[in-house]
């Protein structure tokens, strides 16, 4: 940074129809502030994408076209974090509670009236711009934290400077072993819709409880990064696709058993699911799998959402082999032995019969100690997979 833009002062943007507001405004405030005028919200708001240096918002209410209202509404609902964060000013008359209280609800910061004094008002902008400064120098430091850090300080999860560097390495080490590395990328469906109607606030409050989820639900080896508000991406190597496609079906199942509650609505979630795998897809770079995968979600997007989606298309349990359906974590149900709880485990003895057959198989091919084969397999299909609903402290190891 030079240090000419250094020493430049704070910018305010002040957007009001009347061109003598503007004037007086900008006349109390040069020389502390630089100034930037639009007559109108719309040149206002297009200001502000283009014009990273503006610190503060000073706007009218009444005015054509896009008025104050609809101006602030877009400053609080943008993705960008510089627009969205901006402190805002609204211009009201003296009396006018009710149009204050509809400008503070949409997110304004302060208000003037149009005889505000220079000393009153040079200080509320002194204050607004100190906080914008400090906010930027924050998001600042967290940017070059997370750059040095495989953790992402916001969501608790990789960054994608950690995806991209270890997802590189796994990728050669399964070429190398000519093995398979799996990429999904999640979605959560209808995001906008969510913030059109609760608030981008309460959509990411749903987005950081599926990152919460993801976190507990996979395996130690694999590794979860935030791609955008709403979209995750999950590299798993050494693994097989099927595994990942139940995997996948059965995050499905969890999300939409979820309900959240906000202001006495019922909020439920679905997600839809892109799965591509190194081998299967002869992909050579990791940005060409996650590329293949988010493509995958945008297909099933396409098709209404709540999908699983792969290289042929949509996926189903039906579609899978026994052995991936089950959700049968054999660590998690030696542990409740241990803990004094045979019960839960005597309900899933099908599932657990079931996926131990290779093993039983195995060891009487070798000992021919008279294991009960026959009765075993009659068991398994006695008593199928039940699908439960899954427990907080039960681990996805089973994929």
């Amino acid at each position: 940074m030079s240090e000419d833009t250094e020493q430049q002062p704070p910018r305010v943007l002040i957007v009001d129809d009347s061109r003598m507001v503007r004037a007086t405004i900008a006349k109390q405030i040069r020389g502390s502030f630089d100034v930037r005028e639009e007559a109108d919200g719309e040149a206002g708001w297009q200001a502000l994408l283009v014009d990273p240096t503006i610190s503060v918002v000073v706007s009218d209410i009444g005015m054509p076209g896009l008025d104050g209202y609809g101006l602030l509404r877009r400053i609080r609902e943008s993705k960008v974090s510089r627009i969205h964060h901006l402190p805002v000013i609204i211009i009201s008359g003296e009396e006018d509670d009710e149009s204050r209280e509809k400008a503070r609800k949409l997110g304004a910061n302060d208000f003037i009236t149009k005889g505000i004094g220079s000393s009153e008002l040079l200080a509320r902008l002194e204050s607004l711009t100190t906080l914008t400064q400090a906010r930027r120098e924050l998001e600042e430091s967290r940017e070059a934290l997370a750059s040095q850090s495989p953790v992402d300080p916001t969501t608790g999860l990789a960054t994608k400077a950690y995806l991209e560097w270890h997802g590189a390495q796994e990728l050669s080490l399964a070429r190398r072993q000519r093995g398979e590395m799996a990429v999904m990328a999640i979605e959560i469906d209808r995001f906008e819709e969510l913030v059109t109607e609760y608030g981008r606030h309460v959509a990411q409050l749903i987005a950081r409880k599926l990152s919460k989820i993801l976190s507990t639900k996979v395996r130690r080896e694999d590794t979860v990064a935030q791609l955008a508000d709403a979209q995750f991406a999950v590299l798993s190597p050494s693994t097989d696709l099927e595994g990942c496609y139940a995997f996948a079906l059965r995050l499905q199942r969890t999300i939409e058993k979820l309900v959240m509650t906000y202001r006495e609505s019922r909020i439920q979630m679905t997600i839809t699911v892109g799965v591509a795998g190194s081998h299967q897809d002869d992909i050579d770079t990791l940005s060409q799998l996650i590329g293949l995968a988010v493509q995958r979600v945008s297909m099933g997007r396409d098709q209404g959402g709540a999908r699983v989606m792969t290289r042929s298309g949509q996926v189903s349990v039906e579609s899978l082999s026994r052995y991936a359906r089950l959700p049968v974590s054999i660590d998690h149900l030696l542990m409740q032995i241990r803990a004094g709880a045979p019960a839960d485990t005597l309900a899933r003895s099908g599932d657990i019969v079931a996926t131990l057959m290779p093993l039983f198989e195995l060891i009487e091919s070798r000992l021919g100690c008279g294991m009960p084969l026959e009765a075993l397999r009659q068991h398994a299909e006695s008593h199928p997979d039940r699908d439960p609903a899954p427990r907080p402290d039960e681990s996805e190891r089973g994929r």
